[in-house]
């Protein structure tokens, strides 16, 4: 049996999506392809709301994260890390012999600006990376805050990892001061997995020119060149089908639900499924940082997370069990994508159901 998706990526795909990755191929060096990846950045931008320029990258998230932390580290990163995906980016960095010092947080807690200030005000360091959402705990870093600290510091490159919130709360990048955003396509955005995306900003660009060795693939310099130069082509193979769904699915999200609508539909399953979990167990997060995305719950019953994953699978369902060391000690439900309100209930009554809640 198929099961509903309620995991923080892959998530659910509409099929209307799914068959645009069916498109026939066309030549990724011709007009059209330029066309199709300039269609793409425009709506991005929108998206992003931003007028940085937009890079798309055959990789996952991870790949621009590790791009942006080679190419723009000048000196040396401070990597603010929330959880296990912080935490990844400080091993980006030492495996690529990034000079870098991990700022962590107990799980469950944020980045805040008082520690951002800390840090930067040591004048150690010349970029930071800060994970706007984390999937391990369910955190959403109060980066408005953080952006008012770092307008103190205007020489500091801000890399900031939406990989699992851009396209389901509003994230403004210029607003913010963001100079390197990065999202991927299998969280919110609602495609499968494969794609990355981000924005660069001019700022950006020009510390990425100071670093010698910035790496082959994920060179941000040599992508954000390639586009000026040759009109929004590539120096490798793209991945086209991805980019087809891409297009159609940005277009929908825009055009047809709107984004504001898109904002607070999340932001109405985020409350819903924080309600319930109030009601029958306990928030993993600090309330004063959740996720509008994914919803981290502590299992204060003891249930077996594995068993109930089973008994939903029965109807189609499932879950995610906590994160690395977090397994079995909480369950998170992501309310991401084209989720609905509906299909939301529909979960949390089947979990009601099987633990007689």
């Amino acid at each position: 049996m198929r099961k509903k998706l309620f995991i923080p990526g892959p998530v659910e795909v509409r099929e209307d999506v799914l068959a645009k990755m069916a498109t026939p191929m066309i030549g990724h060096r011709s007009k059209d392809a330029s066309a199709l990846q300039r269609d793409i950045s425009e709506l991005a931008q929108k998206m992003f709301y931003t007028k940085n320029q937009i890079i798309l990258s055959t990789t996952s998230g991870s790949g621009l994260m590790e791009g942006s932390v080679r190419s723009c580290t000048r000196k040396r990163a401070a990597v603010f890390s929330i959880g296990a995906f912080g935490d990844r980016w400080y091993e980006m960095a030492q495996g690529n012999n990034v000079p870098a010092d991990k700022i962590k947080v107990e799980e469950g807690q944020a980045t805040t600006p008082e520690m951002v200030d800390e840090a930067l005000a040591t004048g150690k360091y010349d970029l930071i990376t800060i994970t706007h959402n984390e999937t391990s705990s369910g955190v959403m870093c109060p980066v408005e805050a953080i952006a008012e600290v770092m307008k103190k510091y205007p020489d500091v490159i801000w890399c900031m990892d939406t990989v699992s919130s851009m396209g389901g709360t509003k994230i403004d990048v210029d607003a913010l001061g963001v100079d390197i955003c990065i999202t991927s396509t299998q969280k919110c955005i609602g495609l499968p997995p494969g794609m990355a995306i981000c924005s660069m900003s001019e700022k950006a660009v020009n510390a990425a020119k100071e670093v010698p060795f910035r790496g082959y693939y994920l060179d941000l310099l040599e992508l954000y060149n390639y586009i000026q130069k040759k009109e929004y082509q590539y120096p490798s193979t793209p991945s086209l089908s991805h980019m087809f769904a891409l297009q159609y699915q940005l277009h929908r999200i825009i055009d047809e639900e709107g984004l504001e609508n898109r904002f607070a539909r999340h932001l109405q399953m985020a409350q819903r499924v924080r309600e319930w979990a109030k009601t029958y167990f306990d928030l993993f997060a600090d309330e004063r940082y959740l996720s509008n995305t994914l919803t981290v719950i502590k299992n204060t019953h003891g249930i077996n997370v594995g068993d109930l994953n089973k008994q939903l699978g029965e109807v189609g369902l499932t879950l995610a069990n906590g994160y690395g060391s977090l397994k079995e000690k909480t369950f998170r439900i992501a309310h991401m994508a084209d989720c609905t309100l509906a299909e939301v209930d529909e979960l949390l009554g089947h979990i009601n159901r099987i633990l007689g809640l």
